[in-house]
């Protein structure tokens, strides 16, 4: 399931025992709170130890206002004494007065596969700073993230080969093609691994969490979780309740087990449509700046029209099919981009492709850290589930989804489908709830029309953690809206974080303006013009 680690933007041990539920792999290995008990274990030696921070690594590129260290997890959480791995930490110390500081806040972005290693840099902007100044910002990157024990698949100059297609509705032949890749990318996966593979899981990472937090000196964690960073986030508060101060879950996904992750990327392709096209009415309502059309079917026979060309003729030899919709897919994330993508789609169409070169060609720099985010993305989603093993149900589910919804829904099969060749051990879900009382009042953030993860998992999460609260952004749909332009939505942010204070069931924020159609001539005349302020 994609969420925003592809297109994105930011030691009390008592109820330890409640991990006796603890969660057997699907292929009936049992470690019946062998977990428990090492998750106790390793957060003791993190609590003991501390966190060394001092001068961060050159290749984390971060600003000397920024401080990073490692803290020890077992691979294996039923083995703690065996093979550790470090996680790489940064933090900003609260920039507050002494006695309004209120310890440590931790930040996840989502992914699986992305980090929050630079996120320790949003104390300096302005929708942070209150927040900056009560807490310390930390971010982390997760097992198998960065030099996270980091995780690869493949050679990463082949994970960003192009030029590439993007069939929506695509052949026999083609479909054929793509389960041989699957099929290769999974015993990658395997090969460059080893039995360290079963190990990536979000219930791990659920656990590595509760040692961060004992290691940064915390006996009840305040952590902010945005997208996927909103599972395990909720599989934390189901696992250790009693270590929870307060929880954020920004953009959730939906935490029934029964969708996790198979279903939820059958949902996800399905309200792409609607983002699709949200942007595409937007784009025609904007026709006189972008003359794409004056309605959503004008503008989309125009990319398409775009995306036939790109099939013939590459722009700039790489930017085929694949890699326009990559980019557009970014729009269906996060509406700032849709002012950047109509105007590239416009400049093309003009006879111009530098604008859609720029955004959409892959980065050879980026490719190491794209194949890890890749690498790690698929294997926690192939680790903490069942998936379909007979092609002709994904065959099935996703000819007929593709046939209302058809922008997103091959490609995301696409990237899903190595889990169908899996060979690691599959785990089943932890059905994440929570008895009231058991947990502090929690935050649920929202916006009703986001793609990336379905208003419905708001819902369901709520349901599921007794207590929580339920903030909305009505009629918007970017993806991860804590500290955004939504002034209603950050302050109960603030509230929250900053004095425990919340609405009493469920609140709703009207939406964030909609983007300014800035034409590209627009912009570049704003570029000549003398800075002023």
């Amino acid at each position: 399931m994609r969420t925003s680690a592809k297109y994105g933007a930011v030691a009390g041990l008592g109820s330890l025992l409640l991990t006796s539920i603890a969660v057997a792999p699907a292929d009936g290995t049992t470690t019946v709170g062998a977990e428990s008990r090492g998750t106790a274990v390793a957060a003791e030696r993190a609590a003991a130890a501390g966190i060394d921070f001092g001068r961060c690594p050159a290749v984390e590129k971060l600003p000397d206002s920024v401080r990073c260290g490692t803290v020890k997890v077992p691979l294996d959480y039923a083995d703690p004494s065996g093979r550790q791995i470090r996680l790489t930490v940064s933090r900003v110390g609260a920039s507050g007065r002494k006695a309004e500081q209120q310890g440590t806040l931790v930040y996840n972005p989502g992914g699986p596969g992305a980090s929050s290693m630079t996120f320790p840099l949003a104390a300096e902007q302005p929708e942070w700073k209150r927040i900056a100044e009560a807490y310390d910002i930390v971010g982390y990157a997760p097992r198998g993230v960065g030099r996270s024990a980091p995780l690869s698949c493949q050679d990463p100059k082949d994970f960003l080969k192009a030029p590439t297609q993007a069939m929506t509705h695509p052949s026999a032949s083609y479909k054929k093609e793509r389960i041989a890749q699957a099929r290769a990318y999974a015993k990658g996966c395997a090969d460059k691994n080893g039995a360290a593979l079963r190990h990536y899981t979000s219930l791990n990472n659920a656990r590595d969490l509760d040692v961060l937090r004992a290691a940064l000196g915390e006996k009840k964690l305040t952590f902010v979780g945005a997208s996927y960073g909103t599972y395990f986030g909720a599989l934390y508060a189901t696992m250790f309740p009693s270590h929870v101060r307060r929880m954020v879950f920004d953009s959730a996904v939906n935490p029934a087990p029964e969708r996790i992750w198979y279903r939820n990327n059958l949902d996800q392709s399905e309200a792409f449509e609607t983002r699709w096209a949200d942007f595409r009415a937007w784009v025609a309502k904007h026709d006189k700046t972008y003359g794409l059309g004056a309605t959503a079917e004008e503008v989309a026979r125009n990319y398409e029209k775009v995306r036939a060309r790109l099939a013939r003729e590459p722009a700039g030899g790489t930017v085929g099919p694949g890699q326009l919709h990559a980019a557009f897919l970014g729009a269906g994330y996060y509406d700032g981009y849709w002012p950047l993508r109509a105007g590239a789609l416009s400049e093309y169409l003009k006879g111009n492709p530098e604008p859609l070169i720029a955004q959409a060609a892959p980065e050879p720099g980026s490719a190491k850290t794209s194949e890890n985010g890749n690498a790690v993305y698929t294997a926690v989603e192939c680790n903490d589930a069942p998936w379909p093993e007979n092609w002709l149900t994904w065959d099935l589910d996703n000819t007929l989804l593709a046939q209302r919804a058809p922008f997103e829904t091959w490609d995301n099969a696409w990237m899903n489908l190595p889990c169908a060749f899996w060979s690691a051990p599959r785990q089943q879900p932890l059905d994440v709830r929570t008895a009231p009382g058991a947990l502090p009042t929690t935050l649920i953030l929202a916006a009703e029309r986001d793609a990336a993860t379905p208003y419905a998992g708001a819902l369901e999460l709520q349901r599921r953690l007794a207590g929580s609260v339920l903030i909305t952004e009505e009629d918007a749909g970017t993806h991860g809206i804590g500290g955004g332009s939504n002034s209603c939505v950050n302050d109960h942010l603030e509230d929250y974080l900053l004095r425990g204070e919340a609405p009493v069931r469920r609140a709703s924020c009207a939406p964030h303006p909609e983007p300014d159609p800035v034409s590209l001539d627009r912009r570049a005349e704003q570029r000549k013009l003398p800075h002023t302020v």
